[in-house]
């Protein structure tokens, strides 16, 4: 019998919405332009490169705990365990607050005010449309071992 294995029916790759979302912000600053001088300052480069070295700190520790336990990046597979140690004890989801991460530190760099007009939309997306898919597929996986780490580590930081 063909048994289709349970997953968090994520589909869409996650870095794909936070991509598509800055690009939107690109788009709309040329339709309806806000003063973004302030991204061209030398001082605003600052907490950009901040923010993007707490990118990758979030990113690679997060992606090397993946890798050493052989658990799959595919958002639309079953995991084979349960992360919750290093990075995973400080946030249940450290590779999307690393892209946040990005996102704030790219806009720093190159972005504009509906970069930032748009971040709440951003955190909604990725909070409903992927974490809570990926959340209910854990209870279900990992049942109380999940719903305890649940209660321990918060869901961004």
């Amino acid at each position: 019998m063909n048994q289709k294995k349970d997953s968090p029916g994520v589909y869409l790759p996650p870095p794909l919405i936070y991509v598509i979302i800055f690009l939107a912000s690109i788009f709309i600053q040329k339709k309806f332009q806000i003063d973004n001088s302030l991204f061209r300052t030398q001082l605003i480069k600052i907490p950009g490169g901040i923010l993007l070295f707490c990118a990758l700190f979030f990113l690679s520790t997060s992606l090397a705990k993946f890798f050493k336990t052989k658990n799959t990046l595919i958002p639309f597979k079953p995991a084979s365990s349960l992360q919750t140690k290093g990075v995973y004890s400080i946030s249940r989801n450290p590779m999307y607050l690393g892209l946040v991460l990005v996102y704030l530190g790219i806009t720093c760099f190159i972005g504009n005010w509906w970069n930032i007009i748009l971040f709440p939309f951003l955190i909604l997306t990725v909070q409903e449309l992927i974490i809570r898919k990926e959340e209910h597929y854990l209870e279900r996986a990992f049942k109380d071992e999940f719903l305890e780490y649940k209660k321990r580590v918060r869901r961004w930081i």
